[in-house]
């Protein structure tokens, strides 16, 4: 029976670690074969067919009817699309169904009932799954014949309930929207007051040569307010003023009046509010990602005190070194956090841990990732040891950014100057022969520093990596165009030979010499600051991406319903005989407008949707549809790319806050996630508060 507690305080203890190492939730069941169902259920396979699973139900939106994958979008030209039969992409959906009920099943099973009911994500993932498959069969029913399927807009929960730092995010938008709404409120009143304003300086008249203000933009009361709040999108200036421009000069004081107050004052306000709010919304996110973190690791204190080891005379409860390292070692953790834990316990002199000793040995999990770089090379020749030097020397590399940017002004000078040549008269000798010349160098470049850093050191740099990349995919295309046309020679234009025509391989060639030029960044701070503000985004706010793709998807599933068979080849009108009376509305809108017609037909010919996303005129789009685009503009335009940007800001004023404390070394990096970026200010809780947690917990019982 002790040996059998042992274990099972041992497998408690680590499925505790590898909680707070993920900022899990601790409220699940404890006993020995809900452990063996969790850690199977959040391994890597299970997680990985996980998200395959979501992959594959978001992609069938791109074969499915009446979506298409076509290398143009212009309905003239395209082939015609491949339609899969009924019950091929409807079997990969019930495939699907069935890996989700197992996820549901296994997640609720593992939270226990009680916890179950209280869990609103699980009873919204269930319902989902419930009207998923009633709208799957209603679907097989009608012989996939259905003009409307429910279940697609759906689709982006599966994704959304997979991830807890979404969750989070989301919820963090949600508590954000009520000073969101006042804003927006006031845009409206704003809008409201100039459409009447409007209404009233752009009345109709008895000369209808002077109403042409009236009529296209500002006819009724719809109108007025669709032709300003697209004004408010800039999308139609100066379109919209210049018809009372014309009449008189003075008209333009509204329109500049509306646009400054509008755009400059209230669009601004509503990006300082966001930034506001949704910072200390996300800061009491990650406070409470922190607590899960320290629950954790205090759980898994309480239970390895547990164990029959420990000593009975202890006078506070304690862990012995061994059962750490025995937790530490069937734990999944990072190596390098698990390795100095292991350092800090074989420098501690003790035999047992206290709580404080024990949650300071995971403070380790909370600090920055160094990675060190390794060292260069020890030669004991007196020359090799002057060549590493001179070629490991920064300035080496500020020799070859000098070398890279003649190339790029070399480039452009050929391209100038060859610009209105017609390909039969253009001479690809001078391009030809002065990129052979720089490759060379490039490789020559590369090859030192390889031989003054050592290859291993030369590696662990990124930007070398890069630079290397490209210069080996150069070199290949060099080679490969000699191969094929010989040496640059006067008069080198030969015919087209192999997949790539000789031009075709010399811009490939100056495309990824101009991309290699980005080489300069490191080397430019302030550069440097910005650009690895935009990687951390990308790598630390995954969740905020995760959002926008569900967004994206909602939308643009919704918009496939509203809108298919809207557009058409030019004079095909057989559509219209099966086509519902939306969309035959749309059409004969679009074709009634003249001189919106000619426009369309200019730049976008005749790709009618296209004209309606950027022009959004109410000639063109009916009443129904404007709901649509507006609320996709409200919130993709005004809502979600001001919160990029208060997030942005947020990244890069922490950086840039930062860049004094910490000293540039040429051999550390550093590399922070986003509960790092608060860390400085964030409130450790106390053990009062942890313990009061612990034994609110459904299923661990503690003995003190």
């Amino acid at each position: 029976g002790a040996g059998a507690d042992n274990d099972l305080y041992i497998n408690q203890a680590i499925v505790f670690i590898e909680d707070a190492i993920q900022y899990r939730s601790i409220n699940h069941r404890v006993d020995s074969k809900s452990l063996w169902l969790y850690r199977w259920y959040y391994s890597r396979t299970c997680q990985w067919i996980l998200s395959l699973t979501i992959t594959v139900i978001l992609a069938l939106a791109f074969i499915e009817e009446p979506s298409s994958l076509t290398v143009t979008s212009d309905v003239r030209y395209r082939l015609p699309t491949w339609n899969p039969p009924c019950g091929l992409t409807e079997s990969m959906e019930l495939l699907c169904f069935l890996v989700f009920m197992v996820d549901v099943s296994v997640k609720s099973y593992l939270i226990g009932w009680k916890e179950f009911w209280k869990n609103k994500w699980l009873m919204a993932y269930i319902l989902t799954l419930i009207v998923s498959l009633a709208d799957w069969i209603v679907s097989l029913s009608f012989f996939c014949k259905e003009s409307v399927r429910i279940r697609r807009i759906l689709r982006p929960f599966f994704l959304l309930q997979n991830s807890s730092m979404m969750k989070k995010t989301l919820k963090s938008i949600n508590s954000t929207l009520p000073e969101m709404a006042s804003v927006l409120l006031l845009l409206a009143v704003h809008l409201s007051l100039f459409t009447m304003f409007a209404m009233l300086l752009f009345a109709r008249t008895k000369d209808n040569q002077q109403d042409k203000e009236w009529v296209v933009y500002f006819r009724n009361l719809p109108d007025s307010l669709t032709s300003l709040l697209v004004l408010l999108t800039t999308a139609n200036n100066p379109d919209v003023m210049i018809p009372a421009y014309s009449k008189n000069r003075a008209y333009s004081i509204f329109f500049i009046l509306f646009t400054v107050l509008g755009n400059l004052f209230l669009m601004n306000l509503l990006t300082a509010i966001i930034y506001n709010q949704f910072r200390g919304y996300l800061l009491k996110s990650v406070q409470s990602s922190l607590f899960r973190r320290r629950l954790g690791i205090r759980a898994a204190f309480e239970v390895l005190s547990s164990l029959k080891e420990t000593p009975a005379t202890a006078q506070q409860s304690c862990v012995s070194v061994g059962a750490l390292l025995q937790v530490l070692q069937k734990a999944e953790m990072d190596s390098r956090c698990k390795q100095a834990i292991m350092r800090s316990l074989k420098m501690c002199s003790c035999d047992q841990l206290s709580a404080a000793q024990f949650q300071k040995l995971f403070e380790e999990l909370d600090k920055d990732a160094i990675k060190q770089h390794p060292p260069s090379p020890e030669y004991q020749s007196h020359f090799m040891q002057k060549m590493q030097f001179a070629f490991g020397h920064p300035y080496f590399g500020y020799l070859g950014n000098l070398v890279a940017l003649a190339n790029i002004i070399s480039i452009c000078v050929v391209l100038v100057m060859d610009a209105d040549k017609q390909p039969s008269e253009r001479d690809d000798f001078f391009l030809g022969a002065i990129n052979c010349f720089f490759i060379l160098y490039y490789l020559l470049e590369m090859l030192l520093k390889v031989l003054a850093m050592g290859l291993k050191r030369y590696l662990s740099y990124p930007s070398n990596r890069f630079d290397g990349l490209l210069t080996v995919i150069l070199l290949i295309l060099e080679i490969a165009t000699f191969a094929v046309y010989g040496f640059p020679h006067p008069g080198w234009r030969p015919e087209f030979m192999g997949l790539l025509s000789l031009w075709d391989m010399v811009r490939l060639v100056n495309m990824l010499i101009v991309f290699r030029f980005l080489r300069i960044i490191p080397n430019m701070k302030f550069m440097a600051l910005v650009v690895t503000t935009l990687l951390d985004l990308v790598k630390n706010l995954r969740a905020f991406a995760g959002i926008l793709v569900v967004v994206f998807y909602a939308f643009a599933i919704t918009g496939i319903m509203l809108f298919k068979g809207a557009v058409v080849p030019s004079g095909n009108t057989s559509f219209l005989i099966q086509a519902p009376f939306s969309i035959k509305k749309l059409v004969v809108l679009y074709f009634k407008e003249k001189e919106v017609i000619s426009w369309c037909s200019a730049h976008f010919q005749a790709e009618v949707i296209y004209c309606l996303l950027y022009v959004l005129s109410v000639h063109l789009i009916c009443r129904w549809a404007k709901i649509y685009f507006v609320a996709w503009w409200l919130i993709s335009s005004v809502i979600w790319v001001n919160l990029f940007v208060a997030l942005l800001l947020e990244n890069f004023i922490h950086k840039w806050d930062r860049r004094c404390q910490r000293e540039s070394l040429s051999d550390i990096e550093y590399q922070r996630t986003v509960e790092l970026m608060f860390r400085d200010v964030l409130e450790e809780p106390t053990e009062e508060e942890l313990m009061e947690k612990l034994h609110q917990h459904p299923h661990l019982h503690l003995c003190r």
